[in-house]
Parts: structure tokens; C-alpha cells; sequence
């Protein structure tokens, strides 16, 4: 049966897909950078209180995936936090200038890994050649790969995402950005065994006192007042799709 992982934002989003569904969480910081690694404390409540695998997000900063010297230090220490914590998994991503796998920066954080399972993430999106992408990943111990074919959603990249399903079993392709109910059947048809979704929503804060004059965001248009959050109905939505199209 299809994997459905859903990506969260918070111990209580994590709670709600678990109880919705979902197979694995995903686990971030910071939804409008697209994801960057939990704090210590959200890893840490999390891990005492999801039961179902979780792979958190190691990724310092938003924007490109060729990082600084420090910025690597920095996820190689995060490595060894999540694996110490005794999560299976995690999700990294390493390129270089030209848009290639970073080989060895990956092995460094292959070998810090041991025995997690690894996903390298939608910097797969962005590298130059993703067929080789994937055959040096292959060679790496990579477990899977999240990828939404290259494109701009998963839905538009379903001729890349079939092509890298066909040409070998490992790493698994996950297909992730705009995977939500209303498509889910395209890639369940497609053989994809694993999906990713955000099944998420903006909700209102609960705040009563507001201060609409200012911003603390770099974004000027950003909205102080929402949160993003799973939905657990559409959670639920997309786990029966699943379970229907197995029987």
C-alpha cells in the first residue's frame, strides 16, 4: 500500500496526522522558507509523543542548498542530535555550484547517519541532471527521494517522476508538492509508492489584541496573525483514497 507522509510544523500538527492517518511525519520549522530543522525542544516532544516514524528536516536557512562551511558543521551536529534523540530517519539535501550532488559532503553525512534512514529532499528539484542525481544517490545509501518531477508541483512533473520509478526500485521516489486528494489517484495509477503532503491550512491566531502597524517578518505582505497547520480531514481523505485503491 502507498506510504502517505504529511509534513508538520509543531508537535500538535504531528499529533493531528498521526491520529488522521498518516504513515510518517515529516518535521520542519518554518513553513514560508519551505521547511528548516526543529528546535531542540519541538524534536524532543515530538519524539516523546508521536509513535509513528518521524524524519525531521535538516536544513539551516531557506534559499539554495550549497552551503557555507559553517552551514555544514552546523547540519552535521544536527545529524548526530536527531540520531541521538532516536529518530529513524531524517531528510537532507547537499549540492554544489553546478548543481550537482555534493558526493562528498553527502558521504560525510551518510556516514554521520549510521543506520537513519535517509531522504534527500526537493534539492533534488534543483539539480542539473536529476538521472544522474539519482544514480549517485543510489550508489550513497540514499533511501528515498523527495521530488516533485522538476516542476513547479508533482501534478505538472508526473512524466519525470514515472521515467525515475522506471529505471530502478531504489531510491524510492516519493512524489511531494501539490499532492492532495483531488490528484492522488494520478500518481496511486502512476506506481508511486510513497506520497508527500503538507495537508495543510492557514488558521487564524487566537489572538484578541492586535497590532496591525508593524511586522516582524522580512516579508512586508506577511500576515503576523495566521498559522499554519494540518488539516486532519484531508489527512483522512487522502489515507481512505489509499486504502480504497488497494482494495
Amino acid at each position: 500500500m502507498t506510504l502517505l507522509e504529511v509534513c508538520c510544523y509543531s508537535m500538535e500538527c504531528a499529533l493531528e496526522a498521526q491520529r488522521c492517518g498518516a504513515d510518517r511525519i515529516e518535521l520542519c520549522a518554518a513553513p514560508q522558507e519551505g521547511g528548516l530543522t526543529p528546535s531542540s525542544g519541538v524534536l524532543k516532544t515530538v519524539r516523546e509523543s508521536v509513535t509513528i516514524p518521524v524524519h525531521p528536516i535538516i536544513r539551516p536557512r531557506g534559499g539554495d542548498f550549497c552551503y557555507t562551511a559553517g552551514e555544514f558543521a552546523a547540519m552535521l551536529d544536527d545529524v548526530a542530535a536527531v540520531k541521538d534523540l532516536g529518530f529513524p530517519g531524517m531528510v537532507i539535501g547537499v549540492l554544489d555550484a553546478d548543481g550537482r550532488v555534493d558526493r562528498v559532503r553527502m558521504k560525510k553525512i551518510m556516514a554521520a547517519a549510521g543506520t537513519l534512514a535517509v531522504t534527500f529532499h526537493r534539492a533534488f528539484d534543483m539539480c542539473a541532471d536529476p538521472r544522474q542525481a539519482s544514480a549517485e544517490l543510489a550508489e550513497l545509501g540514499v533511501q528515498r527521494i523527495l521530488t516533485s518531477g522538476q516542476q513547479s508541483s508533482a501534478e505538472k512533473g508526473i512524466s519525470l517522476i514515472r521515467e525515475l520509478i522506471s529505471q530502478s526500485d531504489t531510491p524510492i521516489i516519493m512524489a511531494g508538492a501539490g499532492v492532495r486528494a483531488a490528484n492522488l489517484p494520478l500518481f496511486l495509477q502512476a506506481g508511486v509508492k510513497e506520497v508527500h503532503s503538507s495537508a495543510g491550512q492557514w488558521l487564524p491566531s487566537p489572538m484578541r489584541f492586535r497590532n496591525p502597524g508593524l511586522s516582524m517578518s522580512t516579508d512586508a505582505e506577511a500576515d503576523e496573525y495566521l498559522r499554519y497547520a494540518v488539516n486532519g480531514e484531508a489527512v483522512a481523505e487522502m489515507k481512505n483514497i489509499i486504502i480504497a485503491q488497494r482494495n
